[in-house]
């Protein structure tokens, strides 16, 4: 986006020098010389920027992915604590009424 900007400043510069007739060209093309370098910089800038865009979604996606695994363990281990405790409140219902009868014989 800033590049296109800098190349219109170019075209601009470009249409001074064909109104300059025979003036010295050299800082003009000095000038072109340093936009293009700015150009090329803003085009590897944004290259490096897109490159991080997509590796911080990539990351972003794995981080999900491991979260709703992270979840999925969460829920099983739930299920199986529940699971346990009726196991535990059933035998320990057995062991009061294994006291009960032997506490009334």
């Amino acid at each position: 986006m800033k590049y296109a900007s800098v190349v219109k400043v170019a075209a601009v510069a470009a249409a001074v020098v064909g109104l300059a007739g025979c003036q010295d060209l050299t800082p003009i093309k000095t000038d072109i010389a340093n936009l293009k370098s700015q150009v090329a910089q803003l085009q590897s800038q944004e290259s490096a920027n897109e490159s991080a865009a997509a590796k911080a979604e990539s990351d972003a996606q794995s981080a999900a992915q491991k979260a709703d695994a992270a979840q999925s363990t969460a829920n099983q281990a739930l299920a199986l604590a529940q699971s346990n405790q009726s196991a535990i409140n059933a035998t320990n219902e057995k062991i009061d009424r294994m006291f009960k009868r032997s506490i009334s014989k």
